[in-house]
């Protein structure tokens, strides 16, 4: 099994890619050691490494973040554990959510067309472009034409975040819906 790895616009996460499924469908995203034991035999793995902090999981990529020390050190022991988990033939996850759990906020009545639009530019254009670098926005909700968004993984923490969503997805949602006015992140 050959693991390739990228950086990431964060510094502090790596993306690993070993070359099979991770996930069937959706992400998931683990902060501690806690939420992935028992949750995820992949991520517990992962946090058994010293300096782990956060571990999101895409359907086909690992990211890995690191609180300290350089990735020249930890990278090898990160490697050896996701090839000890494919080699041991356990699922990524044993919790699987209902969906992908990507989405949230349903909205009827006259936001309604806006929010579906949303999602919809989120999902084709956004989602597929920030996996690229290890990460992930969903929907949080939209409100008196503000869009609020959740950044996991790679995104979550990273310093150009800010202006992704500021000059990217702001500008993006902003030519295609006239209604939104700001993007933040929650």
């Amino acid at each position: 099994m050959f693991i390739q790895t990228e950086a990431t616009p964060n510094p502090a996460t790596l993306k690993f890619i070993p070359g099979s499924a991770v996930l069937p469908s959706g992400t998931r995203e683990f902060r501690d050691a806690e939420t992935a034991a028992g949750a995820s035999p992949l991520a517990a793995r992962l946090f058994e490494v010293e300096g782990v902090t956060g571990v999101f999981l895409g359907s086909d990529f690992i990211s890995v973040t690191k609180s300290g020390g350089e990735w020249q050190h930890l990278k090898p022991a990160l490697l050896g554990a996701i090839m000890e988990h494919y080699l041991s033939g356990a699922p990524a996850v044993t919790d699987l959510p209902e969906g992908d759990g990507h989405t949230a906020g349903e909205h009827t009545g006259e936001d309604g067309e806006i929010v579906q639009t949303i999602k919809e530019l989120l999902d084709t254009r956004v989602r597929p472009a920030v996996a690229q670098d290890g990460g992930d926005i969903v929907f949080h909700g939209y409100e008196d034409g503000v869009v609020f968004l959740h950044m996991r993984g790679a995104c979550s923490g990273c310093p150009s975040s800010t202006a992704t969503l500021r000059h990217g997805i702001e500008n993006l949602l902003r030519h295609f819906i006239p209604e939104v006015q700001e993007v933040r992140a929650v």
